[in-house]
């Protein structure tokens, strides 16, 4: 389940609150972005760096085991990879090779970024191999991120898909989806009796709300959702 879905249906957890330790107050658009496409046999979501993790999580939810290839990131290093290459402060780990979905979610619960490439039968997703740099923006840099993955599969996923990418949509018919997310961010709850500043940032919870707006068919509905993560 994506980090959005989550917030949505009042499941965070520490996934969610990753995705917010390096926002401020403000409002920051063009986030969490899904473009949803039905042509012929086959469905195509693209979306943006921000759900790069999750979308290799969602596809071994559809397949016990896939061939993946591309790069993993962590702070230190994981047991079973090999010897990851050490760049400033992350280890680099290039793979190429099968996996099954046991091992990729032991993985991401180790892991600073999963930028991989993964298929089986009937689904495949891509993955840029380079992180997009922070405060990134201008209009052709922003649509190129919004294809940072590509996920293409048969019609037989084609629930499934609806269901992670467009669980808040009524028209469960569309054929062609855009959706971003905007992140109101209203305050910044310390937490209580900690004074390492490293610490602080990390373990610091954001309030605000998240403002998602959907464009089904031409047809546009805006959703919104206060969160604490």
């Amino acid at each position: 389940m994506n980090f959005i879905k989550k917030i949505f249906q009042d499941k965070i957890d520490e996934q969610v609150h990753q995705q917010f330790v390096r926002f401020s107050k403000g409002f920051f658009e063009n986030k969490a972005v899904v473009n949803f496409k039905k042509s012929g046999t086959k469905i195509k979501v693209t979306t943006s760096f921000e759900l790069a993790e999750d979308n290799v999580l969602f596809f071994f939810e559809l397949t016990e085991k896939a061939s993946v290839s591309g790069i993993i990131l962590a702070r230190q290093q994981i047991p079973g990879l090999g010897a990851g290459k050490k760049k400033k402060m992350l280890f680099e780990y290039n793979i190429n090779q099968e996996m099954t979905s046991t091992e990729i979610n032991d993985i991401a619960k180790n892991c600073y970024s999963m930028l991989l490439d993964c298929s089986a039968s009937g689904i495949i997703l891509k993955t840029k191999k380079k992180r997009p740099k922070p405060g990134s923006g201008g209009k052709s840099k922003s649509a190129a991120n919004e294809n940072f993955c590509v996920l293409e599969a048969d019609l037989r996923y084609e629930p499934r898909i609806r269901e992670e990418f467009l669980f808040d949509l009524k028209d469960q018919n569309a054929k062609k989806v855009k959706i971003s997310n905007g992140y109101k961010i209203e305050d910044i709850i310390l937490p209580k009796g900690e004074k390492d500043f490293e610490k602080i940032r990390i373990l610091a919870k954001r309030k605000g709300k998240i403002i998602r707006k959907i464009v089904a068919d031409d047809k546009e509905v805006i959703n919104e959702k206060a969160f604490i993560a």
